[in-house]
């Protein structure tokens, strides 16, 4: 037992607490798995638990190494024999015993991603629903929100046709996944929930074996995990939870931290023990903390302290533009490191969303400092970006046959693998270039080409090389930007690359970017262009060096720790994102996801914003994040462009203080005057009103049920006839306007 002289009181008292339902509230870097590894080893050495009877779970594979690491460190071999491991691996393992319970064999399979989505695929194909209508990526997104709120298919609440659908799918999915004695990563958690509701001799006997249940990361369980672990503490109620409330940064993986509270309501008997003493940040970061995170409701407040003295002030850096902050970031880490104060390893730069990575990328390549990223493909590498790249670079080089055969298929037109390879050995035996071949064949039955591939792939090759002859006529006529945001509505990409999931609106916000840059090329033109994104690209495939800066989203950085941080972005529809502008849980996640920054600080932290950001060939001026304002003052060291302004004052969210216009690209700036009175914004007449009737290439008429301006584009939201709601950039839509609104008619 001497181990327990090694924890500070607070964490003695967790590690010995009475049997019954513990909840310990552990705030970062205070130790929590350090108490969940030897209250595992107070059980087995001190209460003579046999380890058969302990559960302890966690969230990812690596957390459950690092446990069984530290306890076999603690006890030995006297820990074998208990079931330790992530909430999908122990359910597979109960599941493989009891699979005869529910149709399932034990040798049953476990599908990922692309095993799921074709089986979504195939589902949509056997009820002829259209799947560019109704994405696999979408209905399976939505199929996984329904387990992780244990609907079945019969529950899914109907609210207008794409629901029915969904229904529709979701049950026939079930089925085939059924048929192929498989099971998805959400079925391992749902079934096993069920398995123990609907066989409660099963329930019984598991409930007995597990006298001990340790959890770890509890704030991020959702649903079907909470119910998991209440039926199997049902017999000795002996459940000892870890986690923190504040921590809580995956609502959109289902995760619920509102299971916290329902644990303090279910076990209202439970010992509750907070852990405050930080091993990790000096005081001023935890105050800087504090100060973000006690603005949120439904929590328990914790006092962070830490012995590890008062450290340097928060540094709060505003430049007057993006890539003005992107090198202000590189420049900083640059001095540090000359000043041999620090290694460029000991560096994180956190953002917001992954699109945000790019100037900070570039910055670091033209500074020729090596850096990791962390949880994503660097941008240039990004699927997303190299599809928008391969159409311009195949309209400059129509002999570029890599980026033919790389978007002639994308999005999916119904050229498969053959086509493609008949087309390049018609390609080989004529000597012509596969383009030429593409606008031959427009010409249709007279075309040279037509009979050697047949007339259905003839067709859909012919309907691809049309759309490549309006975009040549188009280039000539268009700006760089026009002409990518032509390419992208006309092959409605947006719809393609954002389907209902997070990753699907980071992707298209890397789209978003990419049309960023090319407005910044407007004047220099598309070879200038596709030549710097060349000489990125190139770049962007140098390995790694082992002294290199780390660039990572704060989602990403949960669970890591670093010497030195920034955090970038702080305004407004960045940090706090515009998504949840509109939604008070979404706030506070945006909240509690930049107290997870901020604390994964072991020495220093920067904070930096930008007081106008790039978009689309002029630049949005900003508002700072509403957060900084919670930030006290003397804990900010402020510098950049004004410095002097008072955060914690009403003066924090306007550009009153004057008017600025770049001058160049070369972000030269002039400056005007300040004026008294702060100019009103342009009105921009919408194209689109409420009530009107509208007509759509792919998902045909529909009415639009709102309509605004957000930065320079106008959202327009349609509820279509055949497949319901859907958000749409009006500039990329191409909606044709059949009536217009009733108010108007009718002369209101």
């Amino acid at each position: 037992m001497d181990f327990l002289n090694s924890l500070n009181k607070q964490q003695q008292a967790a590690v010995t607490a009475p049997d019954g339902a513990v909840l310990v509230l552990a705030g970062p870097g205070s130790g929590k798995t350090r108490v969940l590894t030897h209250r595992i080893a107070y059980l087995i050495a001190s209460r003579q638990v046999n380890p058969y009877h302990i559960l302890a779970v966690t969230f990812t594979n690596k957390a459950a190494r690092v446990m069984e690491s530290r306890v076999y460190d603690l006890l030995g071999s006297e820990q074998r024999g208990m079931m330790l491991g992530t909430f999908h691996s122990v359910c597979a393992r109960i599941l493989r015993r009891e699979a005869k319970y529910l149709g399932y064999t034990q040798d049953f399979s476990i599908y990922d991603e692309d095993d799921q989505q074709a089986l979504v695929k195939r589902a949509l194909k056997e009820m002829n629903i259209d799947d560019k209508a109704f994405r696999p990526a979408s209905m399976l997104a939505s199929i996984s929100r329904a387990k992780n709120e244990m609907l079945t298919p019969e529950k899914i609440e109907v609210k207008g046709y794409r629901d029915q659908v969904l229904q529709k799918i979701y049950k026939r999915y079930q089925e085939l996944l059924l048929s192929c004695n498989a099971l998805d990563f959400d079925d391992l958690l749902v079934v096993t929930a069920r398995l123990l509701k609907d066989f409660p001799e099963i329930n019984n006997a598991y409930a007995q074996r597990f006298e001990y249940i340790l959890v770890d990361e509890f704030q991020d369980t959702n649903t079907p995990q909470y119910t998991l672990l209440k039926s199997l503490a049902k017999k000795h109620g002996n459940i000892f939870v870890v986690g923190d409330e504040d921590q809580s940064i995956y609502r959109w993986r289902g995760a619920d931290y509102h299971n916290v509270l329902r644990f303090e309501k279910d076990y209202p008997q439970c010992t509750k023990i907070l852990l405050e003493q930080n091993y990790r940040s000096p005081q001023v970061i935890l105050d800087a903390a504090r100060a973000i995170i006690d603005r949120n409701r439904n929590r328990t407040v914790k006092n962070l302290f830490t012995n590890r003295g008062s450290g340097e002030r928060i540094v709060l850096h505003e430049a007057p533009d993006d890539r003005s902050e992107a090198e202000y970031v590189v420049t900083s880490i640059q001095d540090e490191v000359k000043r041999k104060r620090s290694t460029y390893a000991d560096f994180a730069v956190m953002y917001r969303t992954n699109a945000q990575s790019r100037l900070l990328e570039e910055a670091f390549l033209h500074a020729g400092i090596a850096y990791k990223l962390v949880g994503a493909q660097r941008f240039y590498g990004r699927r997303e970006v190299k599809d928008g790249i391969a159409y311009l670079r195949l309209l400059h080089n129509l002999n570029d046959a890599n980026s033919l055969e790389r978007i002639i298929n994308v999005p999916a037109r119904g050229i498969g693998d053959k086509t493609i390879q008949a087309l390049r050995d018609r390609s080989n035996e004529t000597g012509l270039p596969a383009t030429s071949i593409l606008l031959d064949l427009v010409r249709g039955e007279e075309s040279a080409h037509w009979r050697f591939f047949g007339s259905a792939p003839a067709h859909r090759l012919a309907d691809f090389g049309s759309r490549l002859e309006e975009w040549l006529t188009a280039k000539d006529q268009l700006s760089l930007p026009e002409l990518l945001k032509r390419i992208l509505s006309d092959i409605d990409y947006h719809n393609y690359i954002e389907d209902e999931s997070e990753e699907g609106a980071d992707r298209w916000e890397n789209v978003e970017e990419l049309i960023r840059i090319a407005y910044e090329y407007e004047e220099a033109g598309l070879t200038a262009f596709l030549e710097n994104m060349a000489l990125i690209a190139d770049q962007d495939t140098l390995p790694d060096q082992s002294s290199s800066v780390t660039l990572l989203t704060l989602h990403a950085s949960k669970g890591l720790e670093f010497p030195i941080v920034f955090i970038t972005g702080l305004d407004e529809k960045l940090l706090p994102h515009a998504r949840s502008m509109e939604d008070e849980e979404e706030m506070s996640e945006e909240r509690r996801l930049f107290y997870v920054g901020i604390t994964r600080t072991r020495e220093r932290l920067f904070l930096t914003r930008s007081e106008s950001r790039a978009m689309y060939g002029g630049y949005d001026f900003t508002d700072p994040s509403r957060f900084l304002r919670d930030i006290p003052v003397n804990l900010l060291n402020q510098t950049g462009y004004r410095s002097s302004r008072n955060y914690a004052s009403a003066g924090w969210g306007s550009s009153s203080n004057g008017v600025r216009t770049p001058a160049s690209v070369q972000n030269q700036y002039v400056w005007k005057a300040p004026s008294s009175t702060t100019p009103s914004p342009v009105s921009v007449e919408l194209k689109y009103q409420v009530n009107m009737r509208v007509n759509h290439p792919l998902y045909g008429e529909g009415l639009v049920l709102e309509d605004k301006r957000v930065g320079p584009d106008e959202i327009v939201v349609v509820e279509f006839d055949t497949v319901g709601l859907k958000r749409l950039d009006a500039s990329l839509a191409n909606l044709t306007i059949i009536s217009q609104s009733r108010e108007k008619n009718s002369g209101g």
